[in-house]
């Protein structure tokens, strides 16, 4: 697990949210998409088949970011414990009913005090399904919201619950203190702070680990399983003090402080590294992580749609399951049947890893310490691999990911069809393009409203672009300032709307940090202005 904390403060480490691949939420990965997936903006929602910066969260210091392999909302988590969602919104994933999908260029904001949670509660982690998304607070609470046809938000089973539920997670009549959560199709996990792992939702294919599906015939002639709406503690894990969690579409791993893994639900593909195909219904040790060599047992795990990730001590990459369609790996004759490492990155130290529905993530050194990241995938039709305009769309071998070259990469949710990224700002952001590229911003200064000419040409803010004069700024600037800067609007109204969306979520403005003697000023002058385009300043 990668450290959060940076080592120069106290201060959780943050970054800046890049996004690429599908954006066009409700038809991603669906069949009426029309054919192959273009390039070509739909009502606004183009693939961006390169990292782009998310101008939307562009002012938000995030920590986190969370989706899952069959995924296609994002849950972005930012320094003060806000979450920040959007994407596909089936069954109000995204615990709010109506919208079809919620604009990555409108994020909807949701504060644990939203959810009635007590004041200084903070979000600390996030799962997401198919169609659903937990929340968890750091006072050990933990809520959902989506499709709850098997119980995978929790609650008595209902087509969908359309605002975010606390659930109760108990055990021995004690309430547990909930940190982490992962989800697949139709179950979700949580974990909590003893290390003890609870399950709730559909039991058909062993997912929920508690040793029966409850397969049966029912009226109709029809096959049904068992649903757990409550959540189930793991008792094959008693004992064990379990570290983190993470969950495939129909399978689950989990990692305890000794560095073993355990396995269980659906293993089609061999996707739980067994040497088989046999579902379990309980978990179950992977043996090649159980010791007694230390170094080979595991640090950390990831899931993807039809195979398990796991990263031992040593840094070392291994996969099980199904992994693309031809050669070595793919569906038919030859999934890997048990945890073997890549030939192509063997001699690498993994500091992060990831799969999506597709895509395969990984964070590395390069040759001069920095930090690389590395993708592959094949068919990834609508350029969640972000490798650049110009460049295949897919990869069957790991690849360095040439556009986030110079990016501290130290957080990746990869979806269905997107990939989100939070990178630490440095100078390479000023190159990096935006999403969206363009948006409606005044060619004059926003506070006088004039052109001072080459001498005086106004700074454009990072996330509207909006330009101020350095001297119209209170206090006024003497020189252009180094790394990111903001307008004063933008400063004042985090994760605010940008581009078409802008006008729809318009809020009532505030006192900013520009003097009200100053604007006042720029309406008088307004009315003897030209309309002469201003020129504007890039910052180095």
């Amino acid at each position: 697990m990668t450290d959060t904390t940076s080592s120069a403060s106290t201060e959780p480490r943050w970054g800046r949210v890049l996004i690429c691949g599908g954006t066009d939420w409700p038809k991603l990965g669906r069949k009426d998409r029309g054919g192959a997936a273009k390039a070509e903006a739909v009502d606004g929602n183009p693939d961006l088949l390169e990292p782009h910066l998310l101008r939307s969260l562009l002012n938000v210091k995030s920590v986190s970011v969370h989706t899952s392999c069959a995924g296609c909302h994002f849950v972005v988590i930012d320094i003060e414990g806000n979450a920040w969602l959007f994407g596909r919104n089936g069954f109000s994933a995204t615990g709010v009913t109506g919208p079809d999908f919620v604009s990555e260029s409108a994020p909807r904001l949701v504060k644990p005090t939203d959810l009635g949670a007590p004041k200084g509660t903070k979000f600390v982690h996030a799962g997401c399904g198919r169609n659903h998304t937990l929340l968890v607070g750091s006072d050990g609470s933990v809520w959902a919201a989506g499709q709850n046809n098997l119980g995978q938000c929790g609650q008595s089973t209902c087509p969908e619950v359309s605002t975010f539920q606390r659930i109760n997670v108990s055990h021995g009549g004690n309430k547990e203190h909930v940190i982490q959560a992962s989800a697949g199709i139709s179950f979700s996990l949580v974990l909590t702070e003893s290390g003890k792992v609870f399950s709730f939702g559909s039991a058909e294919k062993g997912q929920l680990g508690n040793g029966t599906t409850g397969e049966r015939i029912t009226t109709g002639n029809k096959t049904s399983y068992d649903i757990e709406v409550d959540p189930v503690y793991l008792k094959e894990m008693d004992g064990k003090k379990i570290v983190k969690i993470a969950s495939g579409q129909q399978h689950s791993l989990a990692l305890d402080d000794t560095g073993v893994v355990y396995v269980w639900g659906y293993n089609g593909y061999c996707r739980l590294g067994l040497g088989n195909q046999v579902d379990a219904l309980k978990p179950k040790v992977v043996p090649q992580f159980a010791g007694p060599n230390p170094s080979t047992m595991a640090q950390n795990i990831a899931a993807g749609p039809s195979n398990s990730v796991v990263i031992d001590r040593q840094g070392m990459y291994w996969m099980a399951g199904k992994w693309k369609n031809s050669g070595e790996g793919r569906s038919s004759g030859s999934p890997y049947s048990s945890f073997r490492y890549m030939q192509d990155i063997m001699g690498c130290k993994i500091s992060l890893a990831c799969s999506g529905g597709v895509t395969h993530w990984l964070v590395t050194p390069d040759d001069d310490g920095s930090p690389m990241t590395v993708c592959w995938g094949q068919n990834a039709a609508n350029g969640e691999l972000g490798l650049g305009v110009e460049e295949p769309k897919s990869s069957t071998k790991p690849t360095k990911n040439q556009p986030l070259g110079g990016l501290e990469v130290f957080d990746i949710a990869a979806g269905q069809n997107t990939t989100v990224f939070i990178a630490r700002p440095s100078n390479k952001f000023s190159d990096m393009p935006r999403h969206p590229e363009e948006v409606e911003a005044p060619e004059r200064c926003i506070i006088c409203n004039k052109d001072h000419g080459e001498d005086d040409s106004p700074l454009e803010c990072d996330k509207c672009d909006a330009p101020c004069h350095l001297k119209c700024l209170d206090p006024p600037l003497e020189e252009v300032p180094e790394g990111e800067w903001f307008c004063p609007d933008c400063e004042d109204d985090p994760g605010a709307a940008v581009g078409q969306w802008a006008e729809k979520k318009k809020k009532p403005k505030t006192k900013s940090k520009v003097s009200n003697a100053k604007r006042a000023a720029s309406d008088d002058d307004a009315e003897d202005m030209d309309t002469a385009p201003a020129s504007k300043k890039k910052r180095q």
